[in-house]
C-alpha cells in the first residue's frame, strides 16, 4: 500500500522511496556443531565476495545492514561487505535467526525513518517468503526467476516500496532485482 501525500499534515517520511535488499547467507558447511554456529563451505566463501560485489553494484548507499547472528550470515556479511565503497551501521539481530514471515515483518515495522536503504542478510525460508510477499509488483522477469529458482545462497533480491517502514505490508513493495551466483 502505497501512502500518498497530501499538502497538509504529512508526517515526514511518508511518500519516500525506501529499499529493502534481501540477502541470503552463503553455501554453509554441515560440520558436527549446532546449526547456529555452522560456517560457510568453500562454496560459500567464494560466493560471498560475489554477492558483495553484486551489492556494491545496485550503486545504493546502506543506512544499516540487519543480519542475523548465526555464523553462517556474519561469516558472509564479512566477506561481502569488503566489496562496498562504504560500510552501513551494522546491527547483529538474534531475531533474524529462524525468523517467520510474521517475524521479519515487525522487524522491518520497527526500522526508523531515517534510513531509506536497508541490507537485511538472513536465511531461507524465511527471506524467501519476506521477498514473496513483498513483491506486489515486479521488474521484468524478476519475480519469474525468483520463483523458478527459489532463493538460493548468496542470492539478493531488491524491493523498493514508498511510505513508512510502519506501513510495510504484504503487497506494498515493486520486486526490482533479484540475482542468484549461479543462475
Amino acid at each position: 500500500m502505497s501512502v500518498a501525500a497530501s499538502s497538509e499534515g504529512t508526517a515526514p517520511g511518508t511518500t519516500e522511496s525506501r529499499r529493502i535488499v534481501l540477502l541470503r547467507h552463503a553455501k554453509a558447511d554441515w560440520p558436527q556443531v549446532s546449526d547456529h554456529d555452522r560456517p560457510l563451505a568453500e562454496r560459500g566463501r567464494a560466493d560471498a565476495p560475489v554477492a558483495g560485489r553484486r551489492l556494491a553494484a545496485l550503486g545504493l548507499t546502506f543506512d544499516l545492514a540487519l543480519c542475523s547472528t548465526a555464523a553462517r550470515t556474519r561469516e558472509t556479511w564479512k566477506l561481502a561487505v569488503q566489496e562496498l565503497p562504504q560500510r552501513p551501521k551494522t546491527v547483529y539481530e538474534e531475531r533474524l535467526y529462524e525468523a517467520s514471515l510474521g517475524d521479519l515483518l515487525a522487524l522491518l515495522n520497527e526500522t526508523p525513518d531515517e534510513v531509506k536503504n536497508l541490507l537485511l542478510i538472513g536465511h531461507n525460508p524465511g527471506v524467501h517468503a519476506l521477498a514473496d510477499a513483498l513483491a506486489g509488483k515486479a521488474e521484468s522477469d524478476a519475480l519469474a526467476r525468483m520463483t523458478r529458482g527459489g532463493f538460493p545462497t548468496a542470492a539478493v533480491a531488491v524491493v523498493s516500496f514508498t511510505g513508512t517502514w510502519k506501513s510495510v505490508e504484504h503487497g506494498v513493495g515493486r520486486l526490482e532485482d533479484f540475482w542468484a551466483p549461479h543462475e
